[in-house]
C-alpha cells in the first residue's frame, strides 16, 4: 500500500483534477452531437428501440471508461517521465528534494519503467476506441512527454504544458465521434491558455533556482512582475475562449453560471499572488484552479443535457 501511495504521489494523481473535467466535457459534447447514437443505429439496423437504448448506454459507459483510462495513463506517463528527467535538478532544489526519486523512495529506473508501461497502456486503450485515436496516440504522447525537455531550451515551456493538457477535450470528442469539430477545439483553447497561465504562477517559486541551473521559464526570462502580467494575459485569452465557446455553442444559462465561477477563480488567483509574496501559490495553483475546472465541467455537462 505504501508503494502504491508513493507512485500516486510521484505522478501527482490529484492534479488529474485539471484536465479530466475538460475531457468529460469533450466526451459529452460528442454524445450530444448525435454521432455516437447514429453509429449505433447504423451498425444495428434491425433492433428495436428498447434494445438499442440498452446498447447505447452499455457502449457509452464502456467508451467513457476507456477515455478515463486514456487520461490516467497518458498523464501518468507524462508525470513519471518528468520526474525521471528532472531528478538531478529536483535533488538540488530544497523545494523538490523530498520528491520520490531524489529521496530514494522510488528508483529512477522504476519511474522510467512506469513511464513505458503507462505509455503502452495508453496506446492500447486508444486501439479499442477507434482508428483515429489510435493513429494519433503517438502524437499525443510526443507532446505530453516532450514537454519535460522544453524547460531546457525555451521559456515558452508553459505553453507546451498547456498544449498537452488541451488535448483532453479534443481527444475525448474524437473518441466518441471519430471526427474533429470546432467546439471542442474552442474548449481546448480554454485549457491551453488557462493551464499556461497558472503554470507561470507555479513557476514563480523556482525563479532563482532555475536561473542558477540555466533552466528556462517566463519568470526567469521576464522576472516575477512581468511574468505575472503574461499570466494575466493568458487568462484573459482563456476567458475570451470560454465566452466565445458559449456563444457559438448556443449554451443556456447553466453554462454561463459555470463561466462565472470559472472567471471568478481566474481573477481570485491573481488577487492573492504578488511578485514578492508567494505564500499562497499552492492555494492559487491547486485550490482555485481545481474548483474552476470541476465546477465549470459540472455546469457545462448539466447544461448539455438540460438545455435543448
Amino acid at each position: 500500500m505504501n508503494r502504491f501511495k508513493s507512485y500516486l504521489s510521484l505522478i501527482k494523481f490529484s492534479h488529474t483534477i485539471f484536465a479530466m473535467p475538460f475531457a468529460l466535457i469533450g466526451f459529452f459534447l460528442g454524445l450530444k452531437s448525435g454521432w455516437f447514437e447514429s453509429n449505433i443505429k447504423a451498425s444495428h439496423p434491425g433492433i428495436d428501440a428498447e434494445t438499442r437504448d440498452v446498447l447505447y448506454i452499455s457502449q457509452g459507459v464502456k467508451l467513457l471508461g476507456l477515455v478515463i483510462l486514456c487520461m490516467i495513463f497518458a498523464r501518468s506517463a507524462a508525470m513519471a517521465f518528468n520526474r525521471y528527467l528532472d531528478r538531478t535538478f529536483d535533488a538540488k532544489n530544497p523545494r523538490t528534494a523530498v520528491r520520490e526519486i531524489p529521496a530514494g523512495v522510488i528508483p529512477a529506473k522504476n519511474a522510467l519503467t512506469f513511464t513505458l508501461i503507462s505509455s503502452l497502456l495508453f496506446i492500447a486503450c486508444t486501439f479499442f476506441i477507434n482508428r483515429i485515436c489510435f493513429y494519433l496516440s503517438p502524437v499525443a504522447l510526443a507532446i505530453v512527454l516532450g514537454y519535460s525537455y522544453t524547460k531546457r531550451f525555451t521559456p515558452l515551456c508553459h505553453l507546451i504544458l498547456g498544449l498537452g493538457l488541451s488535448l483532453a477535450p479534443i481527444g475525448a470528442y474524437l473518441a466518441v465521434t471519430g471526427v474533429f469539430h470546432w467546439l471542442p477545439i474552442l474548449f481546448s483553447l480554454v485549457v491551453l491558455f488557462w493551464v499556461s497561465g497558472f503554470d507561470i504562477i507555479y513557476a514563480l517559486q523556482d525563479e532563482e533556482f532555475d536561473k542558477s541551473q540555466r533552466l528556462y521559464s517566463i519568470p526567469v526570462w521576464l522576472g516575477k512582475s512581468k511574468g505575472l502580467r503574461v499570466s494575466e494575459v493568458l487568462h484573459l485569452l482563456s476567458a475570451a475562449a470560454v465566452v466565445i465557446a458559449g456563444i457559438c455553442g448556443n449554451f443556456g444559462w447553466i453554462y454561463w453560471a459555470g463561466v462565472a465561477v470559472f472567471l471568478v477563480m481566474l481573477v481570485y488567483q491573481h488577487l492573492i499572488i504578488k511578485p514578492h509574496d508567494l505564500r499562497k501559490v499552492n492555494l492559487a495553483f491547486m485550490t482555485a484552479n481545481g474548483i474552476a475546472s470541476v465546477v465549470f465541467a459540472i455546469f457545462v455537462i448539466t447544461d448539455l443535457f438540460i438545455h435543448p
